[in-house]
């Protein structure tokens, strides 16, 4: 009984969904964003967020006086994508936010159970 009203909204078997979070540098946004298109992705939620990473923040001088910067400006960039699209889209992201200097960001990938279209009811891949 469980399991049927679970497959109602989890379907059994379907092809699997992952969510990609990547923070990145802020001004490379724009080159994520423009790679992940290029690839098929049609859909980003971008965040702006602050934090920092192996870096600890920076110093900075205003006004003749130090400053220490503990939270660094970052961007969140989420995106859903079907399964045979992940290594792809982490290559594409990967390629697109690297300066090559400490502090460019992380990717993170985890698994989603379902994705539902609310306009249309739309399930799974096809939500996407």
């Amino acid at each position: 009984m469980l399991k049927v009203l679970l497959s109602r909204y989890f379907k059994m078997g379907e092809n699997q969904m992952k969510l990609i979070t990547a923070i990145v540098k802020p001004f490379k946004l724009d080159d994520v964003r423009e790679a992940l298109s290029e690839i098929g992705v049609s859909g980003v939620t971008v965040t702006e967020v602050k934090g920092f990473g192996r870096q600890k923040g920076h110093t900075e001088l205003y006004r003749g006086a130090e400053y220490v910067v503990d939270f660094l400006p970052k961007a969140k960039v989420e995106v859903a994508v079907a399964d045979q699209l992940v290594g792809q889209a982490i290559e594409v992201i990967t390629k697109a936010a690297n300066t090559g200097k400490i502090g460019d960001g992380k990717i993170f990938v985890a698994n989603l159970e379902q994705v539902v279209r609310i306009r249309t009811g739309e399930t799974g891949d096809e939500a996407l």
